[in-house]
């Protein structure tokens, strides 16, 4: 089948990649790819982890919560704790809690 018009996929209007190629190897300027994505994930991760090596040097400190408190201590108090209660602690206690109530195996 015979076409009149132009063909946009035809390669006689295309100019050969194989010259250019040949061009930029004996160019003095080498072109360097800068991966911004990559350079932004990493600056976001690291804002959002924090300094890791500020990780390291953090001194064990003692729980916020009392060994004394109980599950129903959380549930019937409406009062706020004084300080943050950090994650870590707070799963340890529901998991031992949960454990005690055979909850959790």
């Amino acid at each position: 089948m015979e076409t009149n018009g132009p063909n946009h996929h035809s390669r006689e209007n295309r100019p050969s990649t194989g010259s250019n190629n040949a061009n930029r190897g004996q160019s003095t300027e080498e072109e360097v790819f800068v991966n911004q994505a990559q350079m932004t994930w990493h600056e976001v991760r690291r804002q959002w982890a924090g300094d890791q090596s500020q990780k390291s040097k953090r001194i064990a400190r003692e729980p916020i919560m009392s060994w004394t408190t109980t599950y129903e201590d959380l549930l019937c108090s409406t009062e706020r704790f004084q300080q943050p209660i950090p994650l870590a602690e707070m799963v340890d206690f529901l998991v031992d809690t949960w454990h005690e109530e055979g909850l959790y195996d």
